[in-house]
């Protein structure tokens, strides 16, 4: 028995499924190890058809950024932060940045904005690192 599409199309309804439990993830290709951000039946690298969901860790870098003065969506109050960020895994995808100011070139990692009756976005905030000094560890920001 078939369940019915939660959201999206074939090729878009594992992400979804996987944004529904807080999981990211994205496409891989058996054939040839490239990660891949839109959704496509192919892989991009190759040609190969073998593309499977793979989770990631959620762990990126700020590539772009802009902040969003207009409003365009009910759901999105202006000002909010709009950027692309660089995943470890390679593919880069378009979100949200969320919480502190982020620079271009920091290092961010997943947060989840909820939407009621939708799964959740994939967004960013700043990700706390681990400095350290000639005195031992410490934490900071990027």
């Amino acid at each position: 028995m078939t369940s019915e599409p939660i959201w999206g199309d074939p090729i878009t309804e594992p992400y979804w499924r996987a944004a529904l439990e807080h999981r990211l993830v994205v496409q891989h290709c058996a054939t040839c190890g490239h990660y891949q951000f839109y959704p496509r039946p192919f892989c991009l690298s190759c040609g190969s058809d073998a593309v499977s969901w793979k989770d990631v860790t959620g762990r990126g870098t700020v590539y772009s950024k802009t902040r969003i003065w207009l409003q365009v969506l009910a759901d999105l109050e202006p000002p909010y932060v709009l950027a692309i960020v660089e995943l470890e895994e390679g593919p880069r995808l378009t979100t949200r940045l969320v919480g502190d100011d982020v620079p271009i070139g920091g290092t961010v990692e997943l947060a989840w904005l909820e939407r009621p009756g939708k799964p959740p976005l994939p967004a960013f905030r700043s990700r706390p690192t681990v400095i350290a000094d000639g005195e031992g560890v410490q934490s900071g920001l990027t």
